[in-house]
């Protein structure tokens, strides 16, 4: 059986993010903090929410998390 590679995208639901990919849990906290990972919304809020009550490009986050080689 082959294993295909998640590919992230701005609707992709951040606890779903952490789930899937281990080393996620590094770009999640560089670009949104610590509190990410204590906070309900972090099961329903997508990147893109995320992304945008940062002030950040979710693109970047996005390339960033779909190069991650786990």
């Amino acid at each position: 059986m082959i294993a295909t590679k998640t590919r992230f995208t701005k609707d992709s639901v951040i606890g779903d993010i952490v789930k899937h990919s281990p080393s996620a849990s590094k770009v999640i906290e560089k670009y949104f903090g610590n509190g990410c990972f204590t906070c309900p919304g972090m099961k329903v809020e997508s990147l893109s929410f995320g992304a945008m009550m940062h002030n950040i490009d979710p693109n970047k986050i996005i390339e960033e998390l779909n190069s991650l080689e786990d």
